[in-house]
């Protein structure tokens, strides 16, 4: 019986333990300025499309303005969750929202065209459609963390 209980116990404890050490690769980015989060997202461009410095250049202005972007958002958020503001937004406001997403990405597609050369672009087109298959999952399909279908 005493054993049994032990068992019961460390199994807990090891099942928290392992919880609480997950951290995503979103968790370490969030900790980082937009300057940092732009110099890493252009050296990985570089190393994956072999860009030149005055591209590089280029695409750390367009990175940064984004990561500046993508900050000044998450504190936004935070800032009306911790006033319990956080309530869902209304069918127009999604539009609104899903609007100007969807005109930022153009705008950005339409700057990556002038900056990068036919190869590099079509390179990175796949680069963002992967980066989007892997966030929704295989063919759009859900999944956990293991992989497996929800």
């Amino acid at each position: 019986m005493k054993k049994t209980v032990m068992m019961i116990l460390l199994l807990a404890g090891f099942t928290v333990t392992a919880q609480k050490g997950e951290r995503t690769h979103r968790d370490a980015m969030k900790d980082l300025t937009p300057e940092q989060v732009a110099t890493l997202r252009t050296k990985k461009m570089t190393l994956a499309l072999d860009l030149t410095e005055a591209q590089q250049k280029q695409i750390k202005v367009i990175q940064l303005e984004n990561a500046e972007m993508h900050k000044a958002k998450m504190e936004e958020r935070k800032a009306s969750k911790e006033d319990g503001e956080a309530k869902k937004p209304t069918s127009e406001e999604r539009y609104a929202m899903a609007n100007a997403r969807l005109d930022h990405q153009i705008a950005q597609k339409a700057e990556m065209k002038k900056i990068l050369s036919e190869e590099q672009y079509t390179q990175w087109q796949q680069m963002q459609h992967r980066k989007g298959r892997h966030r929704n999952g295989k063919n759009g399909k859900s999944r956990n963390r293991h992989g497996k279908k929800k």
